[in-house]
């Protein structure tokens, strides 16, 4: 068997081999050279020596068995923060320790403030032989995810990703979502329409981004004035907002679209109190649909973020990278819908 190699150093394991390089060397299916590698039952005898010569020749590295394998999670500031406060990331937390269990994978979870936190965790998955792979959890600093991309070991974004396409990410689908939030305000007869957010995040931008092109597509005002910003996720600091717009510019908007839940809480409790009703006057629609949303008076309607579904997403990610089945950065997003429920109904000015 004549196989010619993959360019690269022969004295040195090239990780851009892959199981698809493999594969293609020996003239098999991926699904094939996957079972052979795993030494799993119906491939014949000749297949499988076949692939091993060829996964050897091309320096490709068999992997090990996944089970009883670490993954460190890195966990930010805003992740831990949002741990508390909304409950956002307890729900991947959840979907993703499920998927572990299932797959026989330990989940070491590291804080991860500063750069300082982040070079010593990489040193420390970087000497550590049980360490297959990172996730790192709300990330979006630039430095430090350039800090990750020549990292050797597989590594993951969780509710993030990298605008540049390097690393790997799992997120819900954010612009599509506040898209369909508006689109639905649209339906209803509202044509002013505010954007409720918490600025700093990319993935809180793409919502934004969402919210402009239903309106943009309707010739709706979707500029800077329609935009209402707060510096934390609070109820209390959305309520104060939305409260100041009514004080300083009147009923301007007849409904609200929010980057997360909780500030649709603030938006509901501003409009009640000033003596307006939701949705008789103006509408409120949320984003992540936690299960508090159902008891907000009114029933909060909101956008269904797949919360466990990304966490259990993000680690098979990982885990086909560990495995080296994937040699080129993914991004997924998972699809989102609407919970409709009472906090939105017909524009009081619709004709």
């Amino acid at each position: 068997m004549d196989l010619k190699p993959l360019p690269g150093k022969r004295a040195k394991k090239n990780r851009r081999v892959t199981l698809d390089d493999v594969a293609r060397t020996c003239g098999v299916s991926l699904s094939t050279a996957s079972r052979a590698l795993a030494g799993e039952k119906g491939v014949r005898p000749d297949i499988r020596e076949k692939v091993l010569a060829a996964a050897k020749q091309v320096n490709y590295a068999v992997p090990a068995a996944l089970a009883g394998r670490k993954v460190i999670l890195a966990a930010s500031s805003a992740a831990m923060i949002d741990y508390v406060r909304n409950q956002f990331t307890l729900y991947v937390l959840e979907g993703l320790n499920e998927r572990a269990a299932a797959l026989g994978l330990e989940i070491v979870t590291r804080a991860v403030t500063d750069r300082a936190d982040e070079k010593q965790l990489l040193q420390d998955a970087r000497e550590d032989p049980e360490t297959a792979g990172l996730l790192f959890l709300t990330v979006d600093d630039e430095a430090m995810l350039a800090a990750t991309r020549d990292f050797p070991k597989p590594v993951v974004l969780l509710n993030g990703h990298d605008p540049l396409m390097r690393l790997s990410s799992v997120t819900p689908c954010n612009r599509s979502a506040a898209r369909l939030a508006t689109d639905h305000l649209i339906q209803l007869g509202h044509r002013r329409i505010l954007f409720l957010m918490r600025p700093g995040r990319r993935t809180i931008e793409h919502r934004k981004e969402g919210w402009q092109d239903a309106l943009r597509l309707k010739g709706l005002d979707h500029s800077e004035r329609m935009v209402v910003t707060v510096d934390d996720w609070l109820p209390e600091l959305a309520a104060q907002a939305i409260g100041q717009r009514l004080s300083e510019k009147g009923q301007d908007f007849t409904a609200v679209v929010t980057a997360g839940d909780s500030l649709a809480v603030g938006a509901i409790m501003a409009v009640q109190k000033a003596g307006l009703s939701v949705p008789g006057d103006i509408s409120v629609v949320g984003m992540d649909d936690l299960p508090q949303a159902a008891f907000v008076n009114p029933p909060l309607t909101t956008m269904h973020l797949p919360m466990r579904e990304i966490g259990a997403a993000a680690l098979d990610l990982l885990s086909e990278s560990m495995a080296g089945r994937i040699s080129l950065a993914r991004r997924i997003e998972l699809a989102c819908h609407l919970v409709d429920r009472a906090s939105t109904g017909r524009a009081p000015d619709a004709t």
